[in-house]
C-alpha cells in the first residue's frame, strides 16, 4: 500500500520512508519507573531489529526513545513536530533531542508537519492534530504508558476503533490498556511481534 502525507503537509528529508510499515510511539509525560526501565530495553531491541518508527517525540520518554534510535540506530524514523517546520532549526547535538542532521543526510529521517511556519509552539489542540496525523500514517501503535483519562489513552481508543494493532509494555501500570485490547510486549517478544522493515 502506498502511503503519502495529506495535501499541504510540509516535509524535510526522505519522503520514501512513508512506504515502510511505521510503528507509532506514544507515552504520557508521567511514566512509572517500572515502565521506564523496560522501555530502554525494548527500545534497544526495536532499534537493533530495524523497526521503522513515527511519532511526535514530545514527552520525556518519547525523547529518550528518539535519542536511542538516532544515536545508534539505522532504521527509518519519521518525526512529526507539533509546530511548523519551514523555519525550524535542525538540532545538531547528541544530547536532547539528538542530532537530526546526520540521519537526514543519510536518508533515514523525515520531518513531517501539516502546520504553517507561524505555528512555533505546541498547544493541546495542535498536539492532538499532530497525533492524529501520526496515527493515520502508522501501521501499528506502541504506547509505552498512558495515564488513565489522558490524551495518550484517547489515542489508544482511536487505534482500536481504527482496527490497527495496539501494543504496550507488559506492566501492571498498563493493565487498563491491555484490558482495552492492547497486546503486552516485553524484551523477549517485541522484535518478533513487530515485523522488520525493508530498506528503502
Amino acid at each position: 500500500m502506498i502511503v503519502s502525507p495529506p495535501r499541504g503537509t510540509e516535509y524535510k528529508g526522505n519522503l520514501e520512508l512513508l512506504q515502510n510499515p511505521l510503528t507509532a510511539t506514544f507515552c504520557s509525560n508521567r511514566c512509572p519507573g517500572n515502565v521506564i526501565l523496560r522501555t530502554y530495553d525494548i527500545a534497544r531491541e526495536l532499534r537493533d531489529a530495524g523497526i521503522a518508527t513515527i511519532g511526535g517525540f514530545q514527552s520525556y520518554m518519547e525523547k529518550d526513545a528518539l535519542w536511542m534510535l538516532l544515536r545508534r540506530g539505522k532504521q527509518p524514523v519519521v518525526i512529526c513536530p507539533a509546530r511548523g517546520i519551514q523555519t525550524m532549526r535542525i538540532p545538531a547535538d547528541w544530547r536532547i533531542p539528538a542530532d537530526w542532521r546526520v540521519p537526514l543526510d543519510e536518508g533515514r529521517l523525515l520531518l513531517l508537519s501539516p502546520f504553517a511556519s507561524i505555528q512555533r509552539r505546541p498547544t493541546i489542540k495542535i498536539a492532538e492534530l499532530r497525533n492524529n496525523l501520526v496515527l493515520d500514517l502508522a501501521a501499528r501503535v506502541f504506547i509505552l504508558h498512558a495515564n488513565p483519562g489522558g490524551m495518550v489513552e484517547q489515542i489508544a481508543h482511536k487505534t482500536i476503533s481504527a482496527g490497527k494493532p495496539l501494543f504496550t509494555i507488559d506492566s501492571p501500570y498498563n493493565t487498563h490498556l491491555i484490558e482495552m485490547g492492547a497486546t503486552a510486549i516485553n524484551v523477549n517478544n517485541c522484535a518478533t511481534l513487530f515485523s522488520p522493515v525493508t530498506s528503502t
